[in-house]
Order: structure tokens, then C-alpha cells, then sequence
């Protein structure tokens, strides 16, 4: 799990749309899921457990996402949903099918989720950072 905290940091900051060198609240939801993971251990049995901390990364932002508005990140012009569905399926490649069961979706809403953040990311990479200040 040493070797896969940098990876899940830069997915919660993602998550959490924070900046990689100001992010105390991705770091916050980092150290929950890796004490859970740990104090879980004993009782994985098949379980990778990667994946394991990323479900409860992922459980735990969509719990305080409201907490998470917009921010200096990448994906600061998502909303925390876009934004777990964007991280989830095209950050760590998780399948659609496993996504819509983490967040309790459709697969064809997390296919429409995912189209439109996309195209949103998209339209805000094409904007002039003069137009986006004003």
C-alpha cells in the first residue's frame, strides 16, 4: 500500500479539486482510507487491497462532497459527482458497471456523467483563462 499512496493522493485531489501542493482536504480523506484499509487487513482474503482503498476513498468523498466545492484543480469546473465519475472511470479505469454499483447508478447514467464531463473539460480547456476570470 506504500506504493500506491501517491497514486490515491492524486486521485483525491482530484476528487477534492484541490491544487497537488495545497491539498489538506484529499490528504484528509487519503490517511481515512488507508486506516481503514489497514485495520481491515487481517480480513482480506481475495481482496486487492488497492482496491479496497479506492472503493472507500471514493465512499468517503461522496459522503462529504458537498464540502468539496470547485477549487484550483484540474477538474475544478465538475461537480464532486462528475468528479468521482471522471476520476473513477477515466483516472483509475474502473469499469462502468463497477462504478454505477459503487454510487448506486445506472451504467447508462455514469456513461452520460462521464460524456458530459468530458465535454465540459473540453469547452473549459478551449476557454482563454482571461474569459474564465471575467
Amino acid at each position: 500500500m506504500a506504493g500506491a499512496a501517491g497514486r490515491l493522493l492524486h486521485a483525491a485531489t482530484l476528487l477534492t479539486a484541490e491544487s497537488r501542493t495545497a491539498n489538506p482536504h484529499a490528504r484528509a480523506l487519503l490517511s481515512a482510507s488507508l486506516a481503514h484499509t489497514y485495520a481491515v487487513w487481517g480480513r482480506l482474503r481475495d481482496e486487492d487491497p488497492y482496491d479496497l482503498a479506492r472503493r472507500d476513498l471514493a465512499a468517503r468523498f461522496a459522503r462529504t462532497a458537498w464540502r468539496h466545492h470547485g477549487g484550483q484543480g484540474p477538474l475544478a469546473a465538475l461537480g464532486p459527482q462528475e468528479r468521482l465519475v471522471v476520476v473513477l472511470r477515466l483516472y483509475e479505469g474502473v469499469a462502468e458497471e463497477q462504478v454505477a454499483a459503487l454510487l448506486g447508478l445506472s451504467e447508462a447514467r455514469v456513461r452520460a456523467v462521464c460524456a458530459r464531463s468530458v465535454a465540459a473539460l473540453r469547452a473549459a480547456a478551449r476557454t482563454p483563462r482571461r474569459e474564465a476570470a471575467a
